[in-house]
């Protein structure tokens, strides 16, 4: 991947889509991580920090350091940033909620209702502020359907749908070498979508670094054994992993539009 190509693509994009779309500003849900860390530099580089805004929307199961990295992010890019925590509203759905489908605590439904949430909140404030959402997945989740329809998918734009996680990282550091914009601890803790205590993406997915070799090998219509060499893992991890592709294809459909360029 050409690093450079890359952030000029993303950023052009983003600025085309924007400006084009007769808006000036963008709304971010920063979470502590590295895909909307990323997201949220890009878009600043492209509109400028007071044309950014981080929304911060933490849940019971986010970590104290969630916050304050993100804080500490939208800081650093001298993005206007503010919190919305969704412990109460999620608490509320559900109460509610108990009437149809019972008990959902620890569920999947809690985790995907917490994505919603934020969702929702994301978009109001884009409403009412006359903003565009700007989504933060990245092509290797999007792929095997690890996001939320509804959820962390709302967006009118998705800036780094064509990167691998692998290349998030690679784009970040590169984003860094000649001062820290985004924050070394977001770039170097363990990915979570901290939807429940002690989630991890490894708990649902095999190492980035295998995944993103499966799903390029994918794209290059290699076959189960030829997937299992290139990435150099087992038959049975590839073979969940194009399972995966298969059964959320129906997600990656509904997903904003992404910025593409020739890698």
């Amino acid at each position: 991947m050409n690093i450079e190509l890359a952030i000029r693509s993303i950023i052009d994009g983003i600025r085309i889509h924007v400006k084009g779309n007769g808006f000036e500003k963008v709304v971010i849900g920063v979470s502590g991580g590295i895909d909307s860390a990323l997201v949220a530099t890009l878009a600043q580089m492209a509109l400028g920090a007071d044309n950014v805004y981080c929304l911060l929307m933490p849940s019971t199961y986010s970590s104290p350091d969630s916050q304050r990295l993100g804080a500490q992010l939208a800081n650093n890019l001298g993005c206007q940033c503010e919190l919305a925590p969704i412990s109460l509203i999620l608490d509320k759905y559900k109460w509610v909620l108990t009437v149809v489908l019972g008990d959902i605590e620890r569920s999947l439904t809690e985790e995907n209702l917490q994505a919603r949430i934020r969702g929702n909140i994301l978009m109001a404030y884009a409403n009412h502020n006359h903003t565009l959402v700007l989504a933060t997945g990245n092509k290797s989740e999007s792929m095997v359907g690890y996001c939320t329809l509804y959820g962390d998918t709302v967006g009118s734009l998705e800036p780094i749908a064509n990167l691998y996680k692998t290349e998030v990282y690679a784009v970040a550091k590169y984003l860094n070498r000649e001062k820290e914009i985004i924050p070394i601890e977001i770039i170097e803790r363990e990915p979570s979508a901290e939807l429940s205590p002690g989630q991890k993406d490894t708990d649902a997915l095999p190492p980035y670094e295998v995944l993103d070799a499966i799903l390029d090998g994918y794209e290059s219509n290699l076959q189960i054994n030829e997937l299992a060499e290139y990435a150099s893992c087992s038959t049975t991890i590839v073979t969940d992993v194009v399972d995966r592709i298969k059964k959320n294809k129906f997600k990656t459909l509904q997903c904003p539009p992404a910025i593409i360029w020739s890698k």
